[in-house]
């Protein structure tokens, strides 16, 4: 691995801006050894999503709306805590926080146009719908023997 990744993307060219980014560390749940008592390996990374200039304006308000559920006053917060070391779970957090912000960006899919049926097509299955229920008709009240 790199000695510090370089800037996460979003999309495009729009990194996540790491003047906004917040960090606070705290020590991870779970059992371990020694060490578990001294280290702050798992990380929280909080972006003020409201009063960021770093995302075009349109990206912003389709993030406010999509992630309302998750945000508090506006502030998105993502944890990571699954590696021992603090700054794998720094990794993480901003991948992740980055794949959020990438995902709830997106713009929305096309409408659908709905396509027509060939006249042909649809004159053709009632034919053979005929045809076959001529065959059934066929079939019944009959004594076969």
């Amino acid at each position: 691995m790199d000695p510090m990744s370089g800037p996460h993307l979003i999309r495009g060219s729009v990194a996540l801006p790491e003047a906004e980014l917040a960090w606070r560390f705290s020590r991870s749940s779970g059992p371990g050894g020694q060490h578990v008592n001294t280290s702050d390996s798992r990380v929280e990374l909080s972006f003020d999503l409201a009063r960021t200039e770093a995302l075009p304006e349109v990206w912003k308000r389709r993030a406010l709306e999509r992630l309302a559920g998750r945000l508090v006053d506006g502030v998105i917060t993502v944890r990571a805590a699954e590696h021992r070391s603090q700054w794998r779970n720094r990794e993480a957090a901003a991948v992740r926080l980055a794949a959020l912000l990438a995902e709830a960006t997106v713009p929305p899919p096309k409408p659908r146009r709905p396509t027509r049926i060939p006249r042909g097509i649809n004159e053709r299955r009632l034919r053979e719908k005929k045809q076959r229920a001529e065959t059934k008709r066929g079939r019944q009240g009959r004594d076969w023997g």
